[in-house]
């Protein structure tokens, strides 16, 4: 495995990846790998001839007194998983290299930048695509992978694609839960055993909308009550959101159709945890 940490490095070995006529698959993530993580690294493998893996905890997407310092770091740890998984450059950049002195220039997803995540972490999206954007012009990927954990990113990063004409496939991979029904995520780090129990909470609340939502109810009212009285007898936590939108839009709906998803938002303890599902 190629390890690179320099944009200039990493530009040129995709030139020559071109020259060459390789297809190029590539996961970016901000690192404390997990096995969501690596079922995209693993589905990449499959996709093209050469898996690119980025680790980068981007300080745009982070908020004024958010976790940027306290997020999970694992270099080791990670370039471990990355080799076991078939890795073959696994891309290391600094702060510094992707946002040299003077960077001025950002990205906006305007209206798929509003709801949900975005009302209440103002900024975040623009430090997302802003980002991506700046990866996939260094990578140069054929195809690139994300979770559908992060929903509202994989919507805000299809929409970019489509509307700057950029020639990347985008491909939204499933969630990835434990065994109690938790979505993987980074942020799981943060739980005591006892939030993490108080957390399985957020999976049964949206398996709830879904269960009724399947039975026939359509009144978005009465799913999501269902889905709240579940947060609320476990004390899940302090509820961001629970909101059901349209999949594609994500304009909040007052009926519910096939295709539309379910999502939410809890801080549990210093977490602050994220899931959907789609009906």
């Amino acid at each position: 495995m190629n390890v690179v940490k320099g944009v200039a490095e990493m530009k040129a070995l995709s030139r020559s990846l071109k020259r060459d006529g390789k297809t190029i698959a590539f996961v970016p993530t901000m690192g404390a790998l997990h096995e969501g993580h690596l079922t995209l690294m693993a589905e990449g493998k499959k996709r093209a001839d050469v898996l690119v893996a980025s680790v980068f905890v981007n300080p745009t997407q982070f908020g004024p007194g958010e976790d940027y310092k306290k997020y999970t770091r694992d270099t080791e740890g990670d370039l471990d998983k990355m080799s076991q998984t078939g890795v073959d450059i696994a891309f290391f950049p600094g702060p510094e290299e992707i946002y040299p002195p003077g960077f001025q220039t950002y990205v906006e997803v305007t209206e798929l930048e509003k709801p949900l995540c975005g009302a209440s972490r103002p900024g975040h999206f623009r430090g997302v695509a802003t980002v991506v954007l700046k990866l996939f012009n260094i990578v140069r990927p054929d195809v690139a992978f994300f979770g559908r954990k992060d929903y509202q990113q994989l919507q805000v990063i299809k929409r970019m694609v489509r509307d700057l004409d950029l020639d990347v496939e985008i491909v939204g991979m499933p969630i990835v839960r434990e065994a109690s029904g938790l979505a993987m995520s980074s942020r799981n780090a943060y739980l005591s055993e006892e939030q993490r129990t108080r957390a399985v909470a957020l999976s049964k609340a949206l398996g709830e909308i879904k269960r009724k939502f399947d039975g026939g109810e359509r009144k978005a009212s009465v799913l999501l009550e269902s889905g709240k009285r579940i947060l609320s007898d476990s004390s899940a936590g302090e509820i961001d959101y629970l909101e059901i939108r349209n999949g594609d839009t994500l304009e909040e709906v007052m009926l519910a159709s096939p295709g539309d998803v379910a999502a939410l938002a809890v801080k549990v303890g210093r977490a602050r945890l994220i899931d959907n599902i789609e009906l």
